[in-house]
């Protein structure tokens, strides 16, 4: 008797373009979810900047220099030329892991497309301005309200009906898009009110849910060449006030992501055992 293994929970953090905090939130997601207990592996699709693997490299050494383990993910860079050996890569890389996490680049890239469109979990950063608000949907200028979808939010719309129509024989949940608003705090009242009705208004047209993310903060800057995230209490030091609150943002992030937890991954992906033929 032999069961086939379930597949890893595929999340994607994807936004074309840059200084969302998009890196700085898959590490700590995948931090959070190893700490839960969870097998986290990461692909890092961003060959330049390499900001998910230079972290976790960085958490590699730290934890080599102070003699200490901290949980992570497997993490490597994507080395394919094709569709078909990105896919063969992330299916290695993801052997065995609950989750297998995807870091692309800020900027159009057909790597970042093709797993946007397989993610199980999508995940779109973005700063409260109409610049970045531009990426899912142009607005009018006069008030404020959408006037078309971008090629981005299209894209994503129709991969998420094409899952919807997939056989049952796949076994694959629904494609959950989130857009994470990081840095709120910069923008003013007024503003915040028209990307509020904006995000609103797309959200019921394409499906997608809203959630706070990160507040800009010195102190995820500060961490990025030890490879620490907010969660490893004990090796961070005395941590003031709004380290705390930092905190508290990440556990409410995750938390709002509405990841599996092991014990639901396991029954959502529960198959029938299938004999061998002899």
């Amino acid at each position: 008797m032999t069961q086939i293994a379930p597949q890893p929970h595929r999340i994607v953090f994807a936004n074309e373009k840059g200084g969302t905090g998009k890196s700085t939130t898959a590490v700590h997601v995948a931090v959070a979810l190893a700490y839960q207990g969870a097998t986290v592996a990461a692909l890092d699709l961003d060959t330049r900047q390499k900001t998910l693997f230079r972290y976790c490299e960085n958490r590699a050494e730290t934890q080599e220099r102070r003699g200490i383990t901290l949980p992570g993910p497997q993490v490597d860079v994507c080395r394919a030329s094709s569709i078909e050996e990105l896919d063969a890569e992330a299916a290695k890389l993801g052997e065995g892991a609950d989750f297998l996490i995807f870091d692309t680049p800020g900027r159009d890239d057909p790597f970042a497309r093709h797993v946007a469109t397989e993610a199980d979990t999508l995940v779109t950063p973005m700063n409260d301005s109409f610049v970045d608000f531009d990426l899912i949907g142009q607005v009018d200028s006069e008030n404020f309200k959408v006037r078309r979808l971008s090629f981005y939010a299209e894209l994503i719309w129709e991969a998420r009906i094409k899952r919807s129509r997939a056989t049952l024989e796949e076994q694959r949940r629904e494609m959950d898009w989130v857009v994470v608003r990081n840095r709120t705090g910069h923008t003013d009242a007024r503003n915040q009110r028209r990307i509020d009705q904006a995000l609103q208004e797309l959200s019921k047209r394409v499906g997608f849910r809203t959630t706070h993310g990160l507040s800009e903060r010195v102190i995820y800057r500060e961490l990025f060449p030890s490879g620490l995230t907010l969660l490893d209490k004990g090796h961070l030091g005395e941590l003031g006030t709004s380290h705390l609150v930092a905190r508290q943002e990440l556990r409410s992030l995750v938390a709002a992501l509405n990841l599996p937890t092991l014990a639901r991954k396991a029954a959502a992906t529960q198959k029938p055992q299938v004999t061998e033929l002899a």
